[in-house]
């Protein structure tokens, strides 16, 4: 099964999204994105668990 995420699962007014085939992949995708376009984001432990909260199965 596929990882997937969006910014809209996180309330964000983005239209991205993104699938990969495990967490490890998913989150450096999510890991590039945020740093490129969403710089308000601060990528720690707290933050990163968040995001990781919102990855689904498809």
């Amino acid at each position: 099964m596929a990882k997937t995420i969006s910014c809209k699962d996180a309330g964000k007014d983005c239209g991205w999204s993104a699938s990969a085939d495990t967490e490890e992949e998913l989150m450096t995708i999510v890991t590039e994105h945020v740093l490129a376009e969403h710089k308000e984001i601060e990528l720690n432990a707290e933050s990163i668990s968040g995001i990781k909260s919102l990855i689904k199965e498809s």
